[in-house]
């Protein structure tokens, strides 16, 4: 199949789940990029933090259009990650192809058994730690950084547990914090992006933005939690398949 038509159709099915979930649709990318469309897993990170980036800011207009964005909190949450962004970023050209895609399974393993165990939503505000904020915060932009994933899934709680916002102005301001750190992530890859397919990326970046439209839709009709059980188990699949990959 034409790899145009496989990056259109997977950028739609990632925006699908990005719309509908409200994060975490995201870590579909790299595997995407590596497994359908042949990108090294150093390639596919890369790529990932561009399509990270345009969706993530394409859908923090629309949250902040709806004043769902805490702006002064998501860019103090996001300063504490964009050295480790920064970091990451440079260190994920010197790992070894077989450790990022062991150590990207491990995180889309972590993603599906926390989407699987979701934690009630609660809209009483928690004494903020600025240590655990700030530890929170670099924890978020490492993982960005290495293994150019958006982190909705990891920044989201945090942004609810340690900062106490309420859920939904969690999800603006996620796409804050995932905006920042993958533009610093993307700062350090400059190396790693000369080779990249951008006819394949700007299709896929694209029909991403197009789909999470899409996903709006689709969660006001179907139960956010059956769509939520259905995306983490292909997840864990795609994570179990992963590490058998990298260990073989």
């Amino acid at each position: 199949m034409n790899a145009v038509v496989l990056a259109l159709a997977a950028g739609a099915v990632i925006g699908l789940a990005l719309g509908a979930l409200g994060g975490g649709g995201s870590v579909l990318a790299v595997p995407a990029l590596i497994y359908l469309l042949d990108f090294t897993p150093v390639a596919a990170t890369t790529a990932s933090l561009v399509i990270v980036t345009v969706t993530s800011a394409t859908a923090l207009s629309a949250h902040a259009r709806d004043g769902h964005v805490r702006w002064r909190t998501g860019l103090l949450f996001a300063a504490a990650g964009i050295v480790p962004a920064m970091l990451g970023g440079a260190l994920a050209g010197r790992v070894p192809g077989a450790a990022l895609t062991a150590a990207f399974a491990v995180v889309a393993g972590t993603a599906a058994v926390r989407m699987l165990r979701p934690r009630a939503a609660s809209d009483t505000a928690v004494p903020v730690r600025p240590d655990r904020a700030a530890a929170a915060g670099a924890g978020l932009g490492a993982v960005t950084g290495v293994l150019g994933v958006g982190g909705g899934f990891l920044a989201v709680p945090a942004l609810v547990s340690v900062l106490g916002l309420r859920m939904r102005d969690a999800v603006g301001t996620s796409l804050l914090v995932i905006t920042a750190n993958s533009l610093a992530a993307l700062a350090m890859r400059a190396g790693t992006a000369d080779g990249l397919d951008w006819a394949v990326i700007g299709p896929f970046a694209g029909a991403a933005v197009l789909g999470a439209w899409d996903g709006k839709r689709l969660a006001a009709k179907v139960s956010g939690r059956a769509l939520q059980r259905t995306f983490a188990l292909v997840l864990l699949a795609v994570a179990a398949f992963m590490m058998i990959d990298a260990l073989v």
